[in-house]
């Protein structure tokens, strides 16, 4: 479907590009209509990225690195779609949160994505801690900018139960990919180098 496609709106130009190319798109790139929707995009902004598709031009909406609207820019745009009338057509493609939830051995009929958790030190521990009390039956699964993941972890094995379960997806569908699921006192033992790795991690307790 993609490769059918001249127009696209995209998190990132660049990177829009080089996917372009992967899937041997038949257009020339330097012709295809590319067009910025990022966390910096303001909200005046989405109504003019409806103009091709109201014009009847159709439109991939494509993330840099994760799902178009799944923890990633898009749903406004979407929701803008839905109210002029515009078909939304959703493509089969790889989302790390599900993935990540697919090889965790976690609950998969009931479960939460919080995103990003909180900075500050002790605002993350009281949220862990929420969360953690939130898991009983209900996979928790929350992400981190790559270069806070050491800190993530360090406040994870500080904080959870020792019986609580933690799966960390990292890399998936890259080469590194590396996913494992463990008690946090089994992390302590031995834990993962995750500096500059793209992660999901998955909090996970049994129900009594």
């Amino acid at each position: 479907m993609a490769r059918t496609l001249r127009t696209f709106i995209v998190e990132d130009a660049k990177s829009a590009r080089r996917f372009l190319k992967a899937i041997a798109h038949p257009g020339p790139l330097r012709e295809i209509d590319i067009h910025l929707l990022n966390e910096h995009t303001k909200e005046d902004r989405l109504e003019p990225l409806l103009a091709p598709l109201l014009a009847g031009v159709n439109c991939g909406l494509m993330s840099e690195a994760g799902c178009p609207a799944v923890a990633d820019p898009g749903a406004g745009l979407v929701l803008r779609a839905h109210g002029a009338g515009i078909p939304v057509e959703p493509l089969v493609g790889p989302s790390s949160i599900l993935l990540a939830l697919m090889a965790s051995g976690m609950s998969g009929q009931r479960f939460a994505f919080h995103g990003y958790l909180p900075v500050e030190k002790s605002e993350r521990a009281q949220r862990l801690k929420a969360l953690e009390a939130q898991a009983r039956g209900v996979t928790q699964i929350f992400i981190e900018t790559p270069y806070r993941n050491a800190v993530l972890l360090d406040a994870l094995l500080a904080h959870c139960r020792s019986d609580t379960l933690l799966c960390i997806a990292a890399d998936l569908t890259l080469p590194t990919q590396y996913v494992a699921t463990h008690a946090i006192s089994e992390w302590k033992k031995t834990p993962p180098v995750l500096h500059r790795r793209l992660a999901v991690f998955l909090l996970y307790r049994e129900q009594p």
